[in-house]
């Protein structure tokens, strides 16, 4: 039995398949780039904070916290007073790292770029991330990551890299101006 679709449901019936062209046509989820190590490779003590989880700024034992530049952690601590005035909680997806669990963010990212190459324009060798010399923070969640972008410079903090919203360092004084973030990491 035919039946004649009136306006409203010739609409619901256009809508309803251009939604799953969408669906069948949409593009395969980005990667994260922020580096990321499986949990059979933690170490105790080696800074590592497992994957979607994070820790509170005041969690002194663990070594991520533990190891901050003391500048760092007091800037960022102070944040997070203003920051939770306003309902914004900073929490710590990763802080200092050993050489050792950087070595091995980096192995793992070559083995996901297939180039060594690629992997260091995501992954800064031990040499050279400010994670190991305990000079950079990445905070989450992405509200906090936001608020810190907008009020980062208050205490010296601005984000460091433009692809990484995450990510912090004392780039400037207290009330300064925040270079602009690196828009390509350096290979």
């Amino acid at each position: 039995m035919h039946r004649n679709l009136d306006g409203k449901g010739l609409r619901s019936l256009v809508v309803a398949g251009l939604v799953l062209v969408a669906v069948a046509c949409a593009p395969e989820p980005v990667p994260s780039v922020a580096p990321s190590v499986s949990s059979s490779a933690r170490v105790p003590g080696d800074g590592s904070i497992p994957d979607n989880e994070s820790i509170s700024l005041n969690d002194n034992e663990h070594a991520a916290i533990a190891n901050l530049d003391p500048a760092l952690l007091a800037a960022v601590r102070e944040a997070a007073v203003d920051a939770q005035a306003q309902k914004v909680e900073l929490k710590v997806t990763s802080g200092w790292r050993s050489a050792q669990y950087q070595q091995r963010l980096m192995d793992d990212a070559v083995a996901r770029y297939r180039s060594e190459k690629e992997a260091r324009r995501w992954v800064q060798t031990p040499e050279k991330s400010k994670h190991v010399t305990g000079t950079a923070i990445d905070i989450g969640p992405t509200n906090a990551a936001d608020w810190l972008i907008r009020h980062g410079a208050d205490y010296g903090l601005c984000q460091a890299y433009a692809h990484e919203m995450w990510h912090f360092e004392l780039l400037t004084t207290r009330g300064g101006q925040c270079p602009q973030p690196i828009s390509v990491p350096p290979a």
